[in-house]
């Protein structure tokens, strides 16, 4: 039951994450004033919750990230993700082009799948199978 409930809260995240990158690619200037005004709060409170997790010990050890037999160093892949996505991802936007490139995403297709795929293993395998919905365009 927690394998399905886990793929639930995966895909719900996903299709939300799709239907904002959707928006603004898409959305006219005052929708994009809208979303911007009710979802970035909702966002960046999300990666401060997140980074509150990943902050190091007295020992400089992640406390998320480290088991009791591996001790991940600060800073962990989460810090270092945060910071290429909002901070470094600002001054150089040609590598995130570089990066998609590389990416095996499925392109978009017309219905979203609901198929339980194989899930990555590890405490925070980031690399979970992103899911495609289509959104109706914007008029």
């Amino acid at each position: 039951m927690d394998e399905i409930l886990g793929q639930v809260l995966r895909n719900a995240v996903w299709e939300r994450l799709d239907m904002l990158s959707e928006l603004a690619q898409r959305a006219d200037a005052p929708s994009l004033v809208s979303v911007a005004r009710s979802e970035l709060p909702r966002l960046t409170e999300g990666w401060r919750a997140m980074l509150r997790a990943h902050e190091p010990d007295e020992r400089g050890d992640c406390p998320t990230c480290s088991t009791r037999w591996h001790r991940c160093k600060a800073p962990c892949s989460v810090w270092q993700v945060a910071h290429e996505h909002l901070v470094a991802g600002g001054l150089a936007p040609q590598q995130d082009a570089r990066k998609q490139s590389r990416r095996r995403t499925p392109a978009p297709t017309a219905v979203h799948s609901r198929t339980p795929e194989p899930q990555p293993q590890g405490r925070h395998a980031m690399t979970a199978p992103r899911h495609a919905i289509t959104v109706a365009p914007v008029q």
